[in-house]
């Protein structure tokens, strides 16, 4: 099934959620009735992003806070000291539930996926969608099927041109090592410091470590000694090795454990049996999260229930579950968004966080969930307490959004979800040794909010002119002068997939799929063409070749 979109154009002047700009934001976008997970991996790697069925990307250049594509790396990638200290306050409270509440300000902001719903997903409800999807669907089942008659009766097969996957580059750049800090040694005044004509302080661990050598040289002869070194050092050293993320997220716990957490992954988009079972539960902490963290007044309306036509999942499994689901949305969106009872509707619930363009892919070298979108919920003893929506695209794991009950904002969820959605990268990679990244969105330096993202290392920004992929390291700097700027150093690099030929854009229309050089030809809107042309520039050319772009 090939992706079929529908290109909304130029949107600039509307608010930003980041700096609340009311009219500072600018980006370009477009309805997904249908996308391949490798259109969606291209997509992104150009700096496009989705929100439900929307697309969207933004105007570097022009926007007010520029959203820098970041990724991390989860091969190399080591906890920090924050990141412990929340792994093993989550370990504390399974084991003795033990509740640190002191610390939980100084943890970064949790909510993974602010940008996912800043001010973009307002401009999706205001959207007019031209054309219906069963409609759309049938007629493009018709034409790609009189397509392949076409390509077997003529004995010929084009290839796409694939783009230069932006990863082989990153290798080149260099990691930017910092630099050594100098060390000046200076004599101590007298009376001050320590004495230099006397020995160093010695550490009491190896003064009681010298003793008992020396206890057992006078007791034991030279051989036993010499043994008891080459036996006594290895497994020392090996104990020294840092720990690695997966021992300390899965610490085992007493058997007298005071909680039992249990983390499944289930997919969303076609909704599994699964998901549809928990959804009301989860829905409601998303509902309580948006009204009592964003705090929107009760009175504040929603375009969301009026524009957009709900997802339907009309079975009795689903209907029977749905305000499980539908309670952990509701209570997330109150407590942590601030949004009132209106704006954690089940219509923007289910078009936001459920609704999802990509077509679920299962192929045998692939993971074993298969490919597409995902809900990884997090039970505790029996209860959702928290939902991350996820992407499981050919190269990466890319987080959408996070949604958790407020009660337990104490464990740092938004913190501990993303080192758990690391792992799970990790873990997906020794199957599918080419899905290796982890995306979390977007980075935008100007705000504070979205700074902790650069906190996951090693991690790389995507360079908007020419979608190379540069250490986060080396783009700091230029970013505490200037909001908007050029990663790639290399002046002559320019963007190696751009379209070099428009003509050769798919196009979708009149129950047909034809090249753009035929299209035009039956075009007199002198604007038409410019449209087109934006569009091809923006996806690139590989996708500008295999997606569908409906005119009507």
């Amino acid at each position: 099934m090939a992706s079929v979109v529908e290109y909304k154009g130029f949107k600039a002047g509307y608010h930003c959620g980041y700096c609340d700009s009311r009219e500072g934001k600018a980006s370009c976008g477009m309805w997904a009735h249908s996308m391949t997970v490798q259109d969606y991996q291209d997509l992104i790697d150009r700096g496009w992003r989705r929100s439900g069925k929307y697309v969207y990307k933004p105007i570097m250049n022009q926007t007010c806070c520029p959203q820098y594509t970041i990724r991390c790396r989860p091969l190399q990638f080591q906890p920090s000291k924050s990141h412990k200290k929340v792994l093993k306050k989550v370990l504390k409270f399974l084991a003795k539930g033990e509740i640190l509440r002191r610390n939980c300000e100084d943890e970064p902001m949790d909510s993974t996926m602010e940008d996912s719903v800043a001010g973009d997903f307002a401009l999706i409800n205001k959207l007019d969608i031209k054309c219906d999807l069963k409609m759309l669907s049938s007629d493009l089942k018709e034409s790609l099927e009189s397509e392949e008659k076409k390509k077997e009766k003529n004995s010929k097969t084009e290839e796409s041109n694939e783009l230069t996957h932006s990863q082989a580059i990153e290798d080149k750049l260099g990691s930017g090592e910092p630099l050594h800090s100098i060390k000046v040694h200076m004599v101590p005044k007298p009376g001050k410091g320590a004495d230099l004509s006397k020995p160093p302080c010695r550490k009491a661990k190896e003064i009681r470590k010298e003793r008992k050598m020396l206890k057992l040289m006078q007791q034991n002869p030279a051989g036993e000694f010499e043994s008891f070194q080459a036996q006594g050092q290895p497994p020392k050293a090996k104990s020294n090795q840092p720990k690695s993320l997966e021992d300390l997220i899965f610490e085992s716990l007493p058997e007298n454990a005071s909680h039992k957490l249990e983390v499944r992954v289930v997919r969303s988009s076609p909704p599994s049996s699964q998901f549809k079972a928990t959804f009301q539960e989860s829905y409601q902490v998303y509902k309580r999260y948006q009204m009592v963290i964003h705090k929107d007044p009760p009175d504040k309306p929603t375009v969301s229930q009026v524009r957009l036509v709900p997802v339907s999942f009309e079975d009795p499994e689903f209907k029977s579950s749905f305000s499980q689901s539908f309670s952990l949305y509701v209570k997330y969106q109150m407590a942590i968004h601030q949004d009132s009872p209106h704006e954690c509707g089940k219509t923007q619930f289910t078009r936001f966080l459920c609704s999802s363009p990509l077509e679920a892919e299962n192929p045998p070298n692939g993971p074993e969930c298969g490919y597409g979108s995902f809900h990884q919920q997090y039970w505790l003893d029996g209860k959702i307490i928290a939902v991350g929506v996820i992407d499981i695209l050919p190269y990466c794991v890319s987080s959408v959004y996070l949604y958790y009950d407020p009660d337990y904002s104490f464990l740092s969820l938004g913190v501990y979800s993303a080192l758990r959605e690391i792992a799970f990268t990790r873990q997906l990679h020794e199957k599918t040794s080419q899905l290796s990244y982890y995306y979390m969105g977007f980075y935008i330096h100007s705000c504070p909010k979205m700074k902790y993202k650069g906190q996951y290392r090693p991690s790389d920004l995507l360079c908007p002119e020419t979608y190379v992929w540069v250490p986060i390291e080396q783009c700091l700097p230029s970013l505490e002068n200037s909001k908007y700027c050029r990663f790639n150093q290399d002046p002559e690099a320019v963007d190696e997939g751009r379209s070099k030929e428009p003509d050769r854009v798919r196009v979708f229309h009149k129950k047909a799929i034809m090249p753009y050089g035929v299209y035009k030809k039956h075009q007199k809107d002198p604007s038409e063409e410019a449209t087109v042309l934006q569009y091809a520039n923006l996806v690139g050319q590989a996708c500008s070749e295999r997606m569908l772009l409906f005119r009507n």
